[in-house]
C-alpha cells in the first residue's frame, strides 16, 4: 500500500513536465482553438524548429557545457579542500577561517558590490571566467562537506597515515576523497544545476555573443518572439499566427531541462548518500 501511494505521488510530480512536453509538441493553432489538452488535435515540431533555426543555440550549448564542466571541477576542488582544512581539529586557523567563511552566508555586498568587484577589480567583463568564478564557492556547500568529513572519515585512519609518513596531499587524494564520494557528488550536483541554470551572470558581465550561455539565449529568444507577437500590428506584420508563441515557451523548458534530467540518475545514488550523512549511526 505504501509502495502504491509513493508510486502515485511520483507520477503526480512528473505530470507537470509531461504536460510541458505535450504542449511543446502541440501545433500552435490547435492550442489557440482548443486550449491545452493531453491529446492534442495536431502535433507539430514548429516550436523546436524556431529554436534550433537560431544558429547561435549550438554555440550557446557549447558555452554552457564548458562553463558547467569547468566551473563544477574548480568549485568541487576549492570547496572540498577548504572544507577538509576546516574539518581538521589540529589546524591552527580553523576557528578564524570557519567564522570568516560564514560572513558571505549571513551578509551580502549586494549586486552593485559584486559587479564592481568582478568588473572593475578583477577585470573579468566579457570574459568566460566572469560566468564561472562568481558561482564556484558556496558557504553552504563548504559546511555540508565539512560535516561530511567529520562524520565519515575516521580520525584514526588519518593519524595512521601520518605515522606511515604520508603527506597532507597524499592523505587527501588517496584516503579522504575515496571515502567522500557521496558528499563530493552532492556538491557537484548543486554546482552543475547552478551553472546550467545561470543566466543572470551573462546579463551582468558580458555583451559578447560568443559567450552567451544557453539559458540566457533561450530567454532572449522567448522575449523576442513574444515581443513580435504582441506588437505585430504596429510593425505592419499580418501573419502572426505562424509564430508558436505559446508552444515555444514550453519547448524552451524542455530544451533547458532535458540534459539535466538525463544526467541526474548518474548522481542519484551519491546524492542520496550525501544528504543522509549522519542520519543513521551505528
Amino acid at each position: 500500500m505504501i509502495s502504491l501511494g509513493l508510486g502515485i505521488l511520483t507520477f503526480l510530480t512528473a505530470v507537470p513536465f509531461i504536460l510541458v512536453c505535450i504542449i511543446a509538441f502541440t501545433d500552435s493553432e490547435s492550442i489557440q482553438r482548443n486550449g491545452y489538452r493531453l491529446l492534442p488535435e495536431k502535433w507539430s515540431l514548429a516550436a523546436f524548429q524556431a529554436i534550433f533555426e537560431e544558429g547561435a543555440i549550438f554555440s550557446a550549448f557549447g558555452t554552457t557545457i564548458f562553463i558547467t564542466i569547468i566551473g563544477t571541477v574548480i568549485g568541487v576542488f576549492l570547496m572540498s579542500t577548504f572544507a577538509y582544512t576546516l574539518s581538521r581539529k589540529t589546524y591552527a586557523y580553523r576557528g578564524f577561517l570557519s567564522r570568516y567563511s560564514l560572513i558571505p552566508m549571513l551578509f551580502s555586498g549586494g549586486m552593485i558590490g559584486n559587479y564592481i568587484v568582478v568588473v572593475n577589480v578583477l577585470g573579468l567583463r566579457n570574459s568566460i571566467w566572469a560566468l564561472i568564478l562568481p558561482l564556484c564557492m558556496s558557504t553552504f556547500s563548504i559546511m555540508v562537506l565539512k560535516t561530511f568529513y567529520q562524520m565519515s572519515v575516521p580520525e584514526a585512519l588519518i593519524e595512521s597515515a601520518y605515522i606511515d609518513g604520508a603527506s597532507e596531499w597524499l592523505i587527501y587524494f588517496k584516503i579522504v576523497l575515496p571515502l567522500s564520494l557521496p558528499g563530493i557528488a552532492t556538491i557537484a550536483l548543486f554546482l552543475t544545476l547552478g551553472y546550467w541554470n545561470d543566466w543572470f551572470s551573462a546579463l551582468l558581465y558580458t555583451d559578447n555573443n560568443q559567450l552567451v550561455p544557453l539559458q540566457y539565449l533561450l530567454m532572449k529568444m522567448e522575449n523576442n518572439i513574444e515581443f513580435i507577437a504582441n506588437n505585430a500590428g504596429k510593425m505592419g506584420m499580418t501573419q502572426t499566427g505562424a509564430l508558436p508563441t505559446e508552444t515555444i515557451k514550453m519547448a524552451v523548458v524542455v530544451v533547458a531541462t532535458l540534459p539535466i534530467l538525463i544526467a541526474y540518475p548518474f548522481f542519484q545514488k551519491y546524492f542520496i548518500g550525501g544528504l543522509t550523512v549522519g542520519a543513521v549511526k551505528e
